[in-house]
């Protein structure tokens, strides 16, 4: 079964091993992703929303890069520094996702890689070509 990887560019990618996301036959993995900036800097330090929107715009990214698009992701899993700021987080997830809502989770975490991120998000996306 070939297996295909992608990759944001991250210097910590290659510090720590891994990539963005990899698909596996029709199966798509996208590991934490962190509300990062063009520079690599955090994106939108203080908000909720915005850093949400970020991380959901870089996974959709990742999905194209392989073949994939938010229809296919069957789940997501939410890892915020303050779950009283669900709202804004649960806004852009639902902007991305009101037409093809997946399964879902949001926990609240003690911190994540950088004291400004508010969120870091999972996703796992089911490729189904109906085309053929």
């Amino acid at each position: 079964m070939p297996v295909t990887r992608t990759f944001s560019g991250a210097s910590w990618e290659s510090k720590v091993g891994y990539r963005l996301a990899i698909r596996v036959g029709n199966h798509i993995y996208v590991s934490g992703t962190a509300p990062v900036d063009e520079a690599g800097g955090v994106f939108s330090p203080g908000d909720a929303y915005a850093q949400a929107k970020r991380c959901f715009e870089i996974i959709q990214k990742a999905l194209r890069d392989l073949g994939a698009d938010i229809s296919h992701v069957v789940r997501t899993r939410m890892f915020v520094t303050d779950i009283s700021r669900w709202a804004e987080f649960g806004r852009a997830h639902q902007e991305f996702f009101a037409n093809y809502p997946p399964a879902t989770t949001m926990v609240e975490v003690k911190s994540l890689i950088h004291p400004a991120m508010l969120i870091e998000v999972e996703v796992d996306a089911v490729y189904v070509n109906n085309g053929n």
